[in-house]
């Protein structure tokens, strides 16, 4: 005789699961500025933070007040935060778009550039411009990625030791839209593998990662900015609904966009309804860092050489000479910062749980003041103890 199955648990969604009414009744909430106690103002149901105060109170006792509204308006609220200036340097975007720009006409030659949600075409991507970047010019990365309050956000979402990935987006004039999605992981399966993932694994999966876009030039809604769909991030079958037709009609009839300027973050929940605009403007090459941060208990959706982008990046801090949570910041967007997986026959941990990670040891030896050389030893130590 079967088991009979308790009746809170549901097993495993199907698209008989998936309620437009119950939609549509999800995402006519709105989120009052009243509900919020760090956000600046509130556009189309998207607090705004402007990261001048932000960074303020990053430094203050209401640290872990403000990283906590920002898990609950991700999780429970609206799925939506948009950082105002979230990197400052804006001659760093400017440097950082023109590597990019030089990235995009090399990769032309001999990539196919494809995209998930979208037609090549007059797009253009550059898969793991995380590390491009860092190797092309390791100064310009450190000044782009020392932003605390982008730091900061991950944290709030993902917990410490998080994993930046990066993939840059161009839109030029008459580039087409992305069909509604929602992303890795379980975004990127079609529904008949999805399925196979039970509920609960429905629900975490948008807890395992965090999207970020920086624009790289201002953004007005003719460019295309990314289209959002808040609070559908909370419907609990939406990897499977995301990719039905009467669920895209939806989204259609109801997403938002928000204009941005250089400089601006925009991050949400990974299981939020979203797509990138059509660029209808005449002559806005509309370009995004997209980033993809993941959660250290987690997989990334793409491999960084990580030893490589370290190596590349120590000479240049210890010339830039950063604030201190400045440089907490390019650490965290570039060093492996969680200790596992490893060997533990030849790292074990000694004195604690772990052994030491490489942004451990990045950190130390900034401290220490190393010589290039003695660095790239440890670093080389640090790698070859954790290989089976």
């Amino acid at each position: 005789m079967p088991l009979e199955r308790h009746p809170h648990y549901q097993g495993y969604f199907s698209q008989e699961d998936c309620s437009t009414d119950a939609f549509l009744s999800l995402i006519s909430e709105t989120l009052p500025l009243a509900d919020l106690n760090f956000a600046s103002a509130i556009e189309k149901n998207i607090p705004i933070y402007d990261t001048r105060i932000v960074d303020d109170i990053l430094r203050s006792s209401s640290r872990q007040d403000l990283l906590a509204e920002w898990a609950y308006v991700i999780g429970e609220r609206s799925g939506i935060v948009v950082l105002k200036q979230a990197i400052l340097d804006l001659d760093a975007v400017d440097e950082a778009t023109a590597i990019f720009s030089d990235i995009i006409e090399e990769e032309r030659q001999t990539s196919s550039g494809g995209d998930h949600f979208g037609e090549r075409g007059a797009n253009d991507r550059i898969w793991n411009s995380l590390q491009k970047l860092c190797l092309k010019n390791p100064s310009v990365f450190a000044r782009y990625f020392s932003s605390p309050s982008i730091a900061a956000i991950s944290e709030a979402w993902l917990g410490p030791w998080s994993q930046m990935t990066t993939q840059v987006n161009l839109v030029r004039p008459g580039g087409k839209p992305q069909t509604c999605h929602r992303d890795y992981h379980l975004g990127f399966m079609p529904p008949e593998q999805a399925t196979r993932f039970p509920t609960h694994a429905h629900l975490f999966s948008g807890a395992l990662t965090l999207q970020g876009a920086i624009a790289h030039c201002d953004m007005p809604i003719e460019s295309g900015p990314t289209k959002l769909l808040p609070n559908s991030q909370r419907f609990a079958p939406g990897y499977i609904a995301a990719q039905m037709d009467s669920f895209r009609e939806i989204f259609e009839a109801n997403y938002v966009q928000l204009a941005l300027e250089k400089g601006d973050a925009l991050f949400f929940s990974p299981a939020l309804f979203h797509a990138a605009g059509e660029n209808r403007s005449c002559d806005i090459d509309r370009m995004v860092n997209l980033l993809q941060v993941s959660s250290a208990m987690g997989r990334s959706l793409e491999r960084i050489d990580r030893r490589a982008m370290v190596s590349a990046l120590f000479p240049a801090l210890k010339n830039l000479n950063l604030p201190q949570e400045h440089l907490a910041s390019v650490i965290a967007a570039s060093a492996e910062g969680y200790p596992f997986p490893t060997n533990l026959d030849t790292d074990p941990p000694i004195g604690g749980l772990a052994s030491e990670s490489q942004a451990g040891l990045l950190k130390r030896a900034l401290a220490e003041n190393m010589s290039d050389a003695e660095f790239e030893s440890a670093l080389g130590e640090n790698f070859d103890r954790r290989q089976p």
